[in-house]
């Protein structure tokens, strides 16, 4: 094909355009992808250097994580319409250049005022890079070619967010903070430029700009962001005591609502909900965002754990998480060798339970966990991510017609992010209510007289004495000991619930894959519905 005219001449299909174009077309997808979907959690195990450079509190800093996610919630599922638009290229190139800007522009933040809203800013104008790539991946490719493209998106779906804070951590150790943007320049501007030239799906039309549903977008907007917002800063003020969260919650059960009726009844709705009613995709939307909630809480809970019971810096924290993608790697060669033999289902039975069963091992969690306790876990974690995902994605998508992919590959990633962010703000609000509760537990065990809390305080008060100090301070010193104690151990019993919880929603998917229908690579006939 003559690239100069490709813009008035579209393939009459796509798929058959040559292997090497449409690899090549592919790859520079996933690229994109990968750095959108990357950058989520890149930041995880460097908050509290940002913190420091920023000069921001740690209920600030959440945000630095969440503005993002938030983001690419609201602008997701908008991108089936927008890709009917301006078409996959134009949205992509466009998307991939205000995503490297807005990098840029995180990097030079000056406080954290500006960084969460170019985080936010970055987060909105990179999502499109991420359902697209699924939706050109099941029209470029058909067959068997289909199984090699929805595993490498299954796996670079999961493995970014789990190596993000490996990746992070290393570069802020290595260099600073701000590298962890800069590093998006050189690969963002290489897609922002090659992607027009090399990915032919579809064709501009603007004029679906005048019959768009500004209506639905409005109130997805509405409903999506006043719900992340009450989630997120809910634990922090007292819920519904606060104003604020109390108008959000009411904006959001509104919006929500009369989103849920629009999308049923007009009819070129933003986001085609009516595909859930197909058995297969519905299940795999759920279970989507299952494991959503099970990569970013586990990415989520693991660094702060670290850092705020060992005490971990950034690279500490990498390296310990990194065994999480050694193993993810491994399982993506097994599974590419089984998923030619055996049934797809098995396959994501089998990534599930290893997936659940790594998340319940976290449970066990005691104060002195490092990276030796944390690679049976993580080791299961990241062989049952790589196992489930991608058969979770040619469940869902494989069983919709071409006409249909679009809009409902915008619902089936939000379904993983939206599981990401309820999930995280679901474990902060743990984090926060169980900390309390454990920590007043346990202060009732602790009574004077006790042999081990005597030992305590004689040990700290011989420690005072030997360095001049006075009975008084001896005493307030053992009471602080005392209480850092009680504080350590009570975050670890948090962490443990809010561990126990996530491996839970593992037996609701399970239990879901029972009512899935047979599913393999091959396309759904064109009415199906």
């Amino acid at each position: 094909m003559n690239h100069r005219h490709a813009h008035t001449a579209r393939p009459a299909n796509p798929a058959d355009q040559p292997m090497r174009t449409k690899a090549f077309a592919f790859a520079l997808m996933c690229l994109g992808f990968f750095m959108a979907t990357l950058d989520i959690q890149i930041v995880a195990s460097s908050l509290r250097d940002i913190g420091g450079g920023l000069s921001a509190s740690q209920d600030e800093l959440s945000w630095v994580q969440t503005s993002y996610l938030i983001a690419e919630i609201l602008v997701i599922p908008m991108s089936g319409w927008l890709t009917r638009v301006f078409s996959t290229r134009w949205l992509f190139a466009a998307s991939a250049l205000g995503f490297t800007i807005t990098s840029m522009l995180c990097g030079l933040a000056w406080d954290i005022n500006s960084m969460i809203l170019f985080r936010g800013l970055q987060g909105a104008l990179g999502a499109a890079m991420i359902p697209t790539v699924f939706t050109t991946a099941f029209v470029l490719f058909p067959g068997k070619q289909r199984l090699v493209a929805s595993t490498t998106i299954g796996a670079l779906a999961s493995l970014a967010p789990t190596i993000g804070p490996v990746i992070g951590g290393w570069i802020t150790s290595q260099w600073s903070w701000h590298w962890l943007f800069y590093l998006n320049l050189v690969p963002g501007i290489l897609v922002t430029v090659l992607v027009p030239k090399f990915v032919h799906i579809d064709d501009v039309d603007l004029s679906l700009l005048k019959k768009g549903d500004y209506l639905g977008i409005a109130l997805m907007s509405g409903f999506l962001g006043c719900l992340e917002y009450v989630l997120e800063e809910g634990p922090r003020k007292n819920w519904f005591s606060d104003h604020v969260i109390l108008t959000c919650a009411w904006i959001c059960g509104i919006c929500g609502f009369l989103f849920l009726v629009h999308a049923f009844t007009a009819k070129e709705p933003i986001v085609d909900l009516r595909a859930l009613a197909v058995r297969n995709f519905g299940i795999g939307s759920l279970l989507s965002f299952i494991t959503g909630i099970g990569i970013f809480c586990a990415v989520f809970l693991t660094p702060v754990f670290l850092a705020r019971v060992r005490g971990f810096d950034s690279l500490q924290i990498g390296l310990a998480l990194l065994s999480v993608g050694c193993f993810q790697l491994i399982a993506l060669v097994a599974y590419s060798l089984l998923a030619r033999f055996i049934d797809m289902r098995w396959l994501m039975v089998f990534g599930l339970v290893c997936f659940g069963v790594g998340l319940y091992l976290y449970v066990p969690l005691t104060n002195q966990w490092g990276w030796h306790e944390l690679l049976i876990p993580q080791a299961l974690r990241g062989i049952g991510q790589q196992f489930c995902i991608p058969p979770i994605v040619t469940m869902a998508l494989g069983s919709l017609p071409p006409s249909r992919l679009k809009s409902a590959s915008g619902l089936f990633n939000l379904m993983r992010n939206l599981g990401g962010a309820i999930g995280i703000a679901v474990a902060s609000t743990m984090l926060n209510d169980r900390l309390n509760l454990h920590y007043e537990r346990l202060d009732e065990h602790v009574t004077a007289g006790r042999p081990v809390i005597e030992a305590v305080l004689q040990q700290q008060a011989a420690h005072l004495a030997a360095v001049g100090g006075d009975a008084l301070n001896a005493v307030s010193a053992g009471l602080d000991v005392l209480h850092g104690l009680l504080m350590r151990e009570a975050l670890v019993l948090t962490f443990s619930d809010a561990f126990l919880a996530v491996a839970l929603c593992f037996v609701v998917g399970l239990a879901s894959v029972l009512f899935s229908r047979p599913f393999g690579n091959t396309a759904p006939p064109p009415d199906a519905h």
